[in-house]
């Protein structure tokens, strides 16, 4: 059985962001996709309804982009 993951705000913002030019924000972007491309697979991720409250709210795009990553995520 995958353990279950819970997947908080800042996780999905690192990952759909444009690149940083801040290199401490680009290392987090960059650990975050790597993390995601490569364990995200062997957990079964989670969101809470705040969550996507939060994901929502912005650049209309972004929000979409955001909210499309977590599509189908209980």
């Amino acid at each position: 059985m995958e353990p279950k993951v819970y997947i908080e705000t800042s996780i999905i913002s690192y990952y759909t962001a444009r690149p940083s030019r801040d290199l401490v924000i680009a290392g987090h972007q960059q650990i975050t996709q790597e993390w995601w491309d490569s364990q995200l697979p062997r957990v079964h991720p989670h969101i809470s309804a705040a969550v996507l409250d939060e994901i929502s709210q912005g650049d209309q795009d972004a929000a979409q982009s955001r909210l499309k990553l977590v599509e189908g995520f209980p």
